[in-house]
């Protein structure tokens, strides 16, 4: 399926408001070297050494106490973090590049060792994810079951993203990532075999989609439209997904919800997609629904990104 012409990837691209210096973006790749959970010098120079992409995207990023599932993972929702991450977009933009924040609450891939004294691992219903998770006090640990979001807790987790959002301008990041993708919160609410919720947040499509639109309009609303992204990776059963029939309804009623927001990017993780026709289907269908910037991840080299 030809989704455009060949383009060259080493041509700059405008991005709504923003100049990109080519249309390569470096992906977001958790590293566990964020010791007491902030950026550090090690990290610094890690995004510097990338700056020749078009945009770097960063390593998830904890919006809460709650969202750091994984041992050594940074936060942005208190001023050390912010202040910490400060030193890092100052070395990107001083070596000529461009960094999103992405903001990641990791739900139910969480383990309670991983983080702070008084958080708790939350996802959309009390349905645990499968397999192990390593905490650098416990070892390997199988994955907890977890809490199950309160309304108001929905409500608290939504403000929690728009002030990490913030956080991150103040830090001097040109924007931000929300991640829906890889079974994390966002997603978690997308998927009816994790989110068995019987209030507004579940059942439906459109109740199941409304946690992931509510964020990102609250975010769009906070920092402009323009400095927000999304990641998505339907079809991908990473962290315990289950497969379900909606998938192909789910992220067509989704792709044209967050363009009527007018988010800057859809980021979407293809690889899964790819491997059968509906998902082939799918793709051009969020590319038609979605009309700002798509992009696409999955196993490319140069020839087949052109």
């Amino acid at each position: 399926m030809e989704l455009q012409s060949k383009v060259n990837m080493f041509e700059p691209y405008r991005m709504g408001s923003i100049e990109l210096s080519n249309r390569i973006i470096m992906a977001p790749m958790t590293r566990s070297r964020a010791i007491g959970n902030v950026a550090n010098d090690m990290i610094a120079e890690y995004y510097t050494q990338r700056a020749s992409a078009g945009l770097i995207i960063s390593e998830g990023i904890a919006p809460s106490p709650n969202g750091l599932g994984y041992a050594r993972i940074p936060g942005l929702f208190n001023e050390a973090q912010v202040a910490s991450w400060k030193k890092v977009t100052d070395a990107v933009h001083n070596a000529g590049g461009k960094i999103f924040a992405q903001i990641m609450h990791t739900g139910r891939v969480s383990h309670i060792a991983n983080m702070p004294a008084g958080a708790k691992v939350v996802a959309p219903s009390a349905v645990a994810a499968t397999g192990d998770i390593w905490t650098d006090t416990e070892a390997m640990q199988p994955m907890p079951v977890p809490s199950a979001m309160t309304t108001e807790e929905v409500a608290s987790t939504i403000l929690e993203y728009v002030q990490s959002a913030q956080n991150a301008i103040d830090a001097g990041f040109d924007g931000i990532e929300l991640h829906g993708a890889n079974g994390y919160l966002l997603e978690q609410f997308l998927n009816p075999g994790v989110n068995q919720r019987t209030d507004n947040y579940g059942g439906s499509i459109e109740n199941r989609a409304r946690f992931v639109i509510e964020v990102a309009k609250a975010v769009a609303d906070k920092i402009g439209k323009e400095k927000v992204g999304l990641r998505i990776s339907p079809y991908n059963p990473y962290n315990s997904m289950p497969a379900y029939d909606e998938v192909f309804a789910t992220y067509d009623y989704l792709s044209k919800e967050l363009n009527k927001i007018g988010i800057v990017y859809l980021h979407m993780i293809d690889y899964a997609a790819r491997a059968t026709e509906e998902g082939l289907a799918l793709i051009q269908t969020i590319r038609n629904n979605f009309t700002n910037t798509l992009i696409l991840n999955g196993g490319y080299n140069k020839e087949r990104a052109e």
